[in-house]
């Protein structure tokens, strides 16, 4: 099959389209075969080894101590149920599917992956194509999880720094849906999209500084790990929750100091239950059900076949991107 391999860390360059042997799935899982994938933040981070220095050992031997320790990246995947182990149950050959790898096996860089049945994978929502169905994940199961951990309420207030990211506009959709009255900030060219997602108010960071309004949150989210952390503190109602989905040298420390002395709550990224390890299953589900009724939908900025995977990782690394970057397979 044919697979865009990372055999070493370092620039987009790095990743070459070769063939490699075809998976065959275990007892107790079913192969896929792609039609569709992502290229998100995870992979960029993975393939520069990108991590925080407080991290930069412990990284060293999850992903690998001196190159990925798997050669195929991609988290999310869309597709067709080529075949199944003996033992699988719930999926026939034929279903149309979505999934997440979990973060030790990667792998949707290619045209064939096996996934545990018992994995994040369903039947790939109705009202998808397979190119949307893969851009919602990654996205989707990060909002899911920090505003699960702030315990949302309808009618509290949230603002999302980095509205028109892939992480972004998932949490302006999710919080809407929630019951949130919601506030997105992003760059004036964004300003429309993060509006028709159902953002209450939207601030243009390029004319405004959004931490001098006049206006205090129940929740603020800093998707892009971009925004200064006082002034992110400074709009938080006493005993707010501050998250960041992106953990910086010297941030834990710097939060932990805020929560101690501002009476806040926070979580970020670093706080995540084993790392990168898993995805919760449950979230997973979660994310189906809200893409199943419409809560969610999928915003794409552009499209690329795998054949082009380096032009697409050097755009998304070039940091603009509006919502998601999927790739064409087969």
């Amino acid at each position: 099959m044919k697979a865009a391999v990372c055999s070493k860390y370092g620039p987009p360059e790095v990743l070459q389209l070769k063939e490699v042997p075809k998976p065959e799935p275990k007892s107790d899982e079913v192969c896929i075969r792609i039609k569709a994938t992502a290229v998100n933040s995870a992979d960029i981070r993975v393939r520069k080894f990108d991590v925080p220095i407080s991290f930069w050992l412990p990284a060293r031997f999850a992903l690998g101590m001196f190159r990925p320790r798997y050669s195929i990246l991609g988290i999310v995947s869309s597709g067709e149920i080529e075949s199944v182990g003996r033992d699988v149950k719930g999926f026939k050959p034929g279903d149309r599917v979505f999934a997440a790898s979990d973060f030790e096996r990667w792998g949707a860089y290619a045209e064939y992956l096996c996934l545990k049945e018992t994995g994040s994978i369903a039947l790939k929502p109705e009202n998808m194509n397979y190119e949307e169905a893969a851009s919602i994940i990654f996205g989707g199961l990060t909002a899911i999880e920090f505003l699960r951990r702030a315990g949302l309420k309808r009618g509290q207030r949230v603002l999302v720094y980095g509205a028109s990211g892939s992480v972004g506009t998932s949490t302006v959709q999710l919080a809407k849906h929630l019951g949130a009255e919601v506030t997105g900030v992003c760059s004036g060219a964004n300003i429309d999209l993060v509006r028709s997602l159902g953002a209450d108010h939207v601030i243009d960071y390029q004319r405004e500084d959004f931490s001098k309004r006049d206006y205090r949150y129940d929740v603020v989210f800093d998707a892009v790990g971009k925004a200064s952390l006082s002034a992110c503190i400074s709009l938080l109602k006493k005993g707010g929750v501050y998250l960041n989905a992106v953990d910086t040298p010297g941030m834990m420390m710097r939060m932990r100091w805020a929560s101690w002395t501002k009476g806040i709550r926070l979580w970020h990224e670093g706080y995540k239950k084993n790392g990168h390890k898993n995805i919760r299953v449950e979230d997973f589900r979660t994310l189906k059900a809200y893409a199943d009724e419409g809560a969610l939908k999928p915003v794409i900025d552009r499209s690329y076949p795998l054949e082009k995977i380096v032009e697409a990782h050097r755009y998304v690394e070039r940091g603009h991107k509006k919502g998601n970057v999927t790739i064409s397979v087969g």
